[in-house]
């Protein structure tokens, strides 16, 4: 009896042995056009050891390329696509470029602060009216997962002055909030509450 420990090492174990063997057998049909056919049949038995992976895109080519590293690269039979080389498995990823820029506030995101510059952008005054109306309620409950004992609406008003450079200013006249009894947490913080304009 012969232990898989005395087996050469799988270069992609979870194919098992037993594919490998088939590879191993493959690189030895002297027959190219048996050779090709052998290639296929190993290639629909891995692919029905994953079938949920059958939507993956390119799962086909990704395993020819599995075929190739499990054959070490000596198989040649025609490939249906451009396979993975041998320098490929070595080479290292391009590094990866992290963005530094400074969030003004942390608990607002930096993706907040990019909605706010495209708020300050639009020209329709009704679109731009209500995308602020929404981003200051945001603003709101962000700040609220921070400090739920106390929101002060002049904060976020401020803030949204200070992130929008000066371009939207609200006053506190120009907003009010409305009460949602059944909003109300145990703590008695209303985490409903929403920016509405007051009606003329």
């Amino acid at each position: 009896m012969k232990y898989n420990t005395e087996e050469k090492r799988l270069a992609l174990p979870d194919y098992g042995r037993n594919i490998q063997n088939m590879v191993d057998y493959c690189t030895q049909v002297e027959d190219r056009e048996d050779r090709n056919r052998c290639a296929g049949a190993i290639i629909n038995i891995m692919g029905n050891m994953f079938p949920h992976l059958r939507d993956v895109n390119d799962f086909k080519h990704i395993l020819w390329d599995h075929l190739a590293v499990m054959s070490d690269f000596s198989l040649d039979v025609d490939y249906p696509y451009e396979v993975l080389k041998r320098e490929d498995l070595y080479k290292r990823p391009p590094h990866l470029s992290y963005s530094n820029s400074r969030i003004a506030y942390r608990h607002y995101g930096k993706i907040m602060e990019r909605m706010i510059a495209k708020a300050t952008e639009l020209e329709d005054e009704e679109e731009k009216a209500v995308l602020v109306r929404l981003l200051a309620n945001h603003m709101k409950k962000s700040f609220m997962m921070w400090n739920k004992d106390s929101v002060d609406d002049r904060k976020i008003l401020k803030d949204l002055d200070e992130l929008s450079e000066g371009q939207i200013v609200r006053n506190e006249e120009s907003f009010r909030l409305t009460e949602n009894r059944d909003a109300r947490g145990s703590n008695g913080v209303n985490y409903k509450k929403t920016f509405v304009r007051k009606s003329r």
